[in-house]
């Protein structure tokens, strides 16, 4: 796996750069700003770019910005935004595209070795890693009483389901959390896939399709 990071800030840059290293992961370029992230995506052809959300010189959306451009010069350039506070509005634009290998993750998580590496992995693979903060603002800032139109279907327990979903989490790490078996769990999903008429194809890319379904109808 080939990985750039666009991180103002030195030390965490550094930092990642070390712990995704120490993982024997690929950090083949850094960069510090929105152009910068689009030069060493031109020139390595990364599977992943880690780009924090506020960069240089206004710090507001510039990493963001700089993430959408490099995805729709590299289509399936995987992208993880770093954020330091929940800002859901970035997640929907990144997801307009209708594709996976989109993950969105508060800094403090990078201190979670295995979750963030396994965020890491999963995003560059085509799959999801939303921070659970993010998944929740999603969900509370829907009208419940409202329409989402096929997700309107699920059930309470489904869309509880698929907001796990959406954090990355295996159907084991599902079924510890909401305190079922992993049958159960396996049932809800399947009745997920069918309620959002998602075709019958690789398991793994209908999850990502249900995750963006939900993600898309905030």
């Amino acid at each position: 796996m080939r990985v750039v990071i666009a991180e103002d800030q030195a030390l965490l840059r550094e930092g990642i750069t070390a712990l995704l290293r120490e993982q024997d992961i690929d950090v083949v370029a850094q960069a510090e700003d929105g152009p910068g992230l689009l030069r060493i995506v031109a020139g390595h052809k990364p599977d992943l770019a880690i780009v924090d959300v506020r960069l240089p010189p206004t710090f507001t959306d510039e990493g963001v910005r700089a993430a959408l451009e490099a995805r729709a010069r590299m289509p399936g350039l995987g992208v993880l935004i770093l954020s330091q506070y929940v800002e859901p509005v970035y997640t929907a634009e990144l997801l307009e595209s209708g594709e996976g290998g989109i993950g969105y993750l508060l800094k403090e998580r990078v201190g979670d070795v295995r979750a963030f590496v396994g965020a890491v992995q999963r995003v560059a693979a085509g799959g999801t890693a939303l921070d659970r903060e993010v998944v929740a603002e999603l969900v509370r800032s829907r009208d419940p009483g409202g329409e989402d139109g096929a997700l309107s279907a699920l059930t309470p327990r489904e869309r509880e389901v698929l907001g796990l979903m959406a954090e990355g989490r295996t159907n084991t790490a599902i079924a510890r959390a909401l305190v079922v078996t992993p049958g159960a769990v396996a049932k809800h999903i399947s009745n997920i896939f069918a309620k959002l008429d998602l075709p019958a194809t690789d398991e793994d890319h209908r999850r990502v399709l249900a995750v963006l379904a939900f993600l898309r109808a905030g």
